[in-house]
């Protein structure tokens, strides 16, 4: 098994300890990112008392005017019950609420509030630009050649 190269080629991390034999691991070194990473999203969206997970409803709510719990769920990986809790505790919040489907009686669509659609709004100029300091060290084009990969890893799963 072949060592990762890492900073200064020092296999000693800022803990103090050799993880050599961890960072030569892809899912290691991308966990390490991606906790650095959600410390960088709570810093910034914390604040307006957003979840990862919230502002990724959001969003896609934003992007898709259709859209169902369990396409949700399914798009985030999440399972029924989970979704339900969440989407509950986000219309508590006043962000999204449930209505009823013209076209499926079964379906129930999710949709921003106004509230909501003023949060995505404001959570989305902070987030254009939040992750530029976690990442100062990339190059533009190693940014998006990084973003490139781990959605081809994530997306392999599906094939």
């Amino acid at each position: 098994m072949s060592q990762a190269p890492l900073l200064d080629d020092d296999p000693v991390l800022p803990a103090g300890l050799d993880q050599s034999r961890l960072t030569c691991l892809v899912g290691y070194a991308a966990s390490r990112a991606a906790l650095e990473l959600r410390k960088t999203f709570e810093r910034h969206l914390g604040p307006l008392g957003l979840k990862v997970v919230d502002y990724s409803i959001l969003v896609l709510v934003a992007s898709n005017p259709q859209v169902n719990q369990r396409q949700l769920g399914q798009a985030l990986d999440i399972s029924a019950p989970n979704m339900a809790i969440t989407l509950d505790r986000m219309a508590a919040s006043g962000w999204v609420e449930r209505v009823r489907s013209t076209q499926d009686r079964r379906a129930m669509l999710i949709h921003l509030t106004a509230a909501g659609r003023d949060l995505i709004a404001r959570a989305e100029k902070i987030a254009a630009t939040m992750e530029q300091g976690a990442l100062r060290m990339l190059s533009p084009a190693e940014r998006a050649l990084l973003i490139e990969l781990l959605l081809k890893v994530w997306s392999g799963k599906r094939r």
